[in-house]
């Protein structure tokens, strides 16, 4: 039988295979993060080599976050940061908070299906770039590592869902107490002085160490240094040992014992813990007067909590939309103090109003919101009003304080905390707990900072969802909301906005009926997208659709459409492709001004584009010509309309991206258009971020073969 504590039956193997590849790698720090049941999360499940406390800004990662481990798994492909230079170049929010000389391989842990990332990290000594046998040989331990969890999985013996990772034995086999932590530091360095474990605490100290740091022995052993040593209690030293680790170099610095004796400290770090080498210091401190602390200051944060802030200041800043600030909040905030509830909301009209929660019943919820913002009978009232946090560690402190407050949740402490911009009430965050929970002063203090930064990205989002918004609404109002039915032609059609930018542009398509057999099909692309960009393609799209109807032949409809755009001088260029469609007499008329040619398939799956001569981009010459193209309809044929969003890919020959297209087009099935669209988009590299929109038209041309005789040779 196993205890509450015990790990579940299998851990064994698994913590073995993965203590394993970090000494056979020679990794001074290893990780194993594992996908949550969502997909969305990654947790991390094993660390090696490093406290737990270290990766508490990593316990959670977002599956879409621009962190290392985090990318293997969404792109499925090992990767390697061989330098901090590198690091703050590609993945500048880890290298904030790494900001240590290393090298790291975050490697994808995939089998029947993906399972997590394999992290290893290496001091900055060993050489900046991996070689083929080294990715081999971790990619082996990542298949081995796969199979074990889906073994574990067969069994029913999977990840227990723990809270926090499980630290692993270094592979020198994690020897400790005094007697062979002295042993250690003996090996490493001459004399004696003291040795940390890596989680930082004394595991020896010298006759000369305890006189040194004015100290007996048994009060140090087992400790913190910045805790037993109140004159080391700044996150300076502790982030000296925080370098020591995970760079696995020797750090050195000068501290002051009160009343003014200086110590050189020097620290030589290996993956058994840490050897401490301190002697008087030959000379004071040329700072010593700003290093000496007055006794009633407050301490500082601890360098962890600091690390944790600048993680998470971080990660505000690249949230998006209000639904990014609550996931963000949820994700990664409460587990980082520990929170099993959350409560976002937004000041509107006078009230609360909840945007988002987590760990509270709807009814609840239902009863908590639309509380009013001008009442000090409620904690989130007063705290609003005041501008001062409010922690609560347990009921009778609630009640005390707010007899009237409705407990009704459950919860047994709570965070209050003021989400306040240039003395404007932007809403409440509330994290609580199951059980009760003192707030220690650091605690506190870092989470009043958060508030603020929670509180500048809670008003971006609301501001960017707001344009989002009124971006949707305008596009919408611009592209056609149904295109008309025409006997004989099934048609389908899609916008894809650009991913960066307000979600607008100026790709347009639309079909216009000219009569019973007859209509107009038509795309176009106005340069740029933006407002300016939209504003114009509706004035392109309302000039075309008035040039048909009047009956004007392709040619002419762009040459009175491109008069009208230089008479107006937008100093916006515009691309655009109409096609007159006769179905009565079986005939397609087409004329392009800068546009990409359509692409036609055959009935006999022959697909290519159409060999048009365009003319110049609307907007430029108003004498400009546009020559005509015709060829004859084909029972069965495919034409498809599309703007260059869908085949520009840098570094790519444009021709080569339409034949791709092409090849897709000729292989895909037609049965249904709008999965034939998402095919397309999906296969034409439409996926994922891109800096230009995407209009997608096609026609599928159906007819009766008896009565269309010979249909000539394909235009192409």
């Amino acid at each position: 039988m196993t205890s509450a504590g015990d790990p579940p039956v299998g851990d064994g193997e698994l913590d073995a295979e993965f203590a394993e590849t970090v000494r056979r790698t020679g990794a001074s720090i290893g990780a194993l993060f594992l996908l949550g049941p969502d997909e969305e999360l990654l947790h991390l499940d094993l660390l090696c080599g490093a406290p737990a406390e270290f990766a508490a800004p990593w316990a959670r990662v977002p599956i879409a976050a621009p962190a290392p481990v985090a990318v293997a798994v969404r792109e499925d492909r090992m990767v390697w940061v061989g330098s901090q230079e590198q690091m703050a170049r590609s993945y500048p929010r880890t290298a904030m908070v790494l900001p240590f000389p290393l090298a790291l391989v975050a490697a994808p842990v995939s089998g029947g299906r993906r399972r997590g990332s394999l992290l290893l990290i290496w001091p900055a000594s060993r050489p900046p770039y991996m070689t083929a046998r080294e990715r081999g040989n971790i990619a082996s331990s990542c298949r081995r590592i796969a199979r074990l969890l889906e073994d574990a999985d067969a069994r029913g013996r999977g990840p227990d869902g723990r809270e926090g990772p499980r630290v692993v034995a270094a592979g020198t086999g994690g020897r400790g107490g005094p007697a062979m932590a002295a042993a250690d530091f003996a090996e490493r360095l001459p004399g004696g002085s003291c040795a940390l474990d890596l989680e930082g605490r004394f595991t020896y100290l010298s006759s000369g160490a305890c006189e040194l740091l004015g100290c007996d022995a048994g009060l140090l052993l087992g400790t913190l240094p910045w805790q037993s040593l109140r004159w080391l209690d700044d996150p300076t030293y502790e982030d000296r040992y925080r370098a020591a680790v995970i760079s696995r170099e020797p750090v050195s610095f000068t501290a002051c014992r009160p009343p003014g004796q200086w110590l050189d400290i020097r620290l030589y770090p290996d993956a058994s813990g840490i050897s401490v080498r301190i002697r008087p210091s030959g000379e004071r401190s040329p700072s010593a007067a700003a290093d000496v602390r007055s006794p009633r200051a407050p301490a500082p944060a601890r360098a962890g909590r600091l690390y944790q802030l600048t993680h998470l200041a971080a990660a505000l800043t690249e949230v998006v939309g209000v639904q990014d600030v609550i996931d963000l909040v949820a994700d990664q905030i409460m587990p980082a103090f520990g929170a099993q509830g959350l409560v976002l909301s937004r000041a509107e009209a006078g009230r609360l109003r909840i945007t988002g929660h987590r760990g509270y019943t709807r009814d609840t919820v239902e009863r908590l919101d639309g509380l009013p913002l001008d009442t000090d009978f409620t904690p989130a009232g007063r705290a609003l009003s005041s501008g001062i946090p409010a922690f609560f560690a347990d009921p009778e402190e609630m009640r005390r304080i707010y007899p009237e407050a409705l407990l009704i949740s459950g919860k047994q402490a709570w965070a209050f905390l003021p989400l306040i911009i240039s003395g404007r009430p932007v809403g409440c965050c509330v994290l609580s707990y199951d059980r009760p929970h003192p707030f220690p002063a650091e605690e506190r203090a870092v989470l009043t900072s958060l508030a603020g930064l929670v509180a500048q990205a809670l008003d971006r989002a609301g501001l960017y969802d707001t344009k989002l918004e009124l971006a949707h609404g305008l596009q919408q109002a611009l592209l056609p909301r149904t295109l008309p039915r025409i006997a004989g032609l099934r048609v389908a059609a899609r916008y894809v906005p650009a991913t960066r930018g307000m979600d607008i542009g100026g790709d347009f398509y639309d079909l216009i009926r000219l009569g019973e057999t007859v209509a107009a099909a038509v795309i176009g692309d106005v340069q740029g997208h933006n407002v300016a960009a939209a504003a114009l393609m509706g004035q392109v799209r309302t000039g075309v659709y008035a040039h048909a109807t009047l009956g004007a032949s392709p040619d002419q409809v762009l040459a009175r459409t491109n008069r009208l755009l230089t008479g107006l001088a937008p100093d916006l260029f515009t691309s655009c492709l109409y096609a007159h469609l006769d179905l009565g007499r079986r005939r397609v008329t087409l004329a392009g001004a800068g546009h990409p040619p359509p692409l036609l398939r055959l009935p006999d799956g022959a697909t290519a584009p159409v060999d048009l001569v365009p003319g110049p981009l609307l907007g430029i010459d108003p004498d400009a010509v546009f020559p005509v193209t015709e060829f004859p309809i084909v029972p069965g044929m495919i034409l498809a309309f599309y703007t260059d969003g869908l085949v520009e890919t840098p570094g790519v020959d444009l021709d080569d991206s339409i034949a791709d297209l092409a090849g897709h087009l000729r292989a895909a099935d037609d049965r249904d258009l709008e999965l034939l669209i998402d095919d397309l988009l999906t296969k034409g590299k439409a996926i994922g971020r891109r800096t230009d929109d995407i209009a997608l038209l096609l026609l599928h041309l159906e007819g009766d073969r008896a009565r269309q005789g010979q249909p000539g040779e394909p235009p192409w």
